[in-house]
């Protein structure tokens, strides 16, 4: 099989490779813009592997996107390229719309016309994998169940309505002109790699310097947590094994407040760097955000019961895994362009 990955070398997409390489004996075709978020490092094992191939490419550029499927001629696309940042979304919406809304558009546009070219047999074999958020689904209060594969949605960021947006899209692809798709939508991810904008690894970042923590509100947003490397094998099982036209939610059953997230952190920090007084005294809560839910949380069991996946990585393990390779990495935590300007106090949760 081979795999165009979309937006490879971000923090999901480069863990979803690595896994492809070194573990499924799949080829990949990683297109990537290289934004600021990017970690080309994070592609480092796999980088001189003779099945991976990088094709530095916008995906809104409808030209260079058609030419990476005549020159590679992949049997099915992963597709991850967003612009993921809430803040950042909201600072700025163009970014998200242009990304996330007109990109989407253009592959499933190149996909559109990359089968026409294709046999019956390897059109029938081909997929188009979207991944998105459990954001589309918006605010959950904190006493319902979590959200399913039919909740409604209702976005409540730039972020969100974009990834919403390319949901609706590529249903209607599927359904009106029989682009072979399946979608999944996630918890939040965690693990390596991941650019220090997000909130564990500002966190780390920020405590290993010393500085304040800032959390929105009182940290008590709720979100459940998901291993990146348990997300990227529940990637795979969707793309080989889900159903056309269907959506499957991965997540990690793993619900914390953002401020007992951070207290985690604080708390794993301590015995590998000892602070005096420990790091949770660096806590600090800001004013919130707008539209800021306060609750995210999707049940993952039809992936569990029709796919046949397994989660690898409790919340205990995962975050003590993540701390760790943050603190023995810090050369590239320091070095990941995560320079103040980019990590404002609100940029947390």
């Amino acid at each position: 099989m081979k795999v165009l990955v979309s937006g490879g070398a971000g923090f999901i997409g480069s863990a979803l490779i690595r896994f492809l390489i070194q573990e499924a004996d799949v080829s990949v075709i990683n297109l990537d813009k290289l934004t600021y978020a990017a970690s080309p490092e994070a592609l480092d094992a796999v980088r001189a592997s003779t099945r991976y191939h990088f094709e530095q490419v916008d995906i809104c550029d409808r030209e260079a996107v058609t030419s990476v499927f005549e020159r590679h001629r992949p049997d099915a696309v992963m597709h991850l390229a967003a612009e993921s940042h809430v803040d950042r979304s909201i600072d700025g919406p163009e970014a998200c719309l242009q990304t996330n809304v007109v990109g989407t558009f253009v592959l499933l546009e190149a996909t559109r016309e990359y089968l026409k070219q294709l046999s019956t047999e390897s059109r029938d074999a081909f997929r188009f994998h979207h991944i998105s958020t459990d954001e589309v689904f918006g605010d959950l209060s904190p006493d319902a169940p979590p959200f399913n594969e039919v909740s409604p949605y209702s976005p409540s960021s730039p972020y969100a309505a974009t990834k919403a947006a390319s949901d609706h899209l590529v249903r209607a692809w599927g359904r009106t002109y029989g682009v072979p798709v399946v979608l999944s939508n996630c918890s939040n991810n965690y693990g390596p790699f991941q650019y220090p904008e997000k909130l564990i690894p500002l966190t780390v970042f920020n405590a290993l310097r010393g500085q304040p923590l800032p959390l929105y509100g009182q940290g008590d947003q709720i979100r459940d947590w998901l291993h990146v490397d348990d997300h990227a094998r529940a990637l795979f099982r969707i793309l080989c094994g889900g159903e056309l036209g269907e959506t499957y939610l991965v997540g990690g059953e793993s619900e914390r407040t953002n401020l007992e997230v951070v207290e985690a952190i604080c708390d794993q920090l301590q015995p590998l760097i000892p602070r005096p007084g420990g790091y949770r005294p660096l806590i600090r809560f800001v004013d919130d955000r707008p539209g800021h839910d306060r609750r995210y949380a999707v049940s993952p069991s039809k992936a569990l019961r029709t796919l046949g996946w397994t989660r690898h990585y409790s919340f205990e393990a995962g975050i003590q895994q993540t701390v760790s390779w943050y603190v023995d990495h810090q050369d590239w935590l320091f070095g990941s362009g995560a320079d103040g300007r980019r990590l404002g106090s609100g940029s947390a949760g």
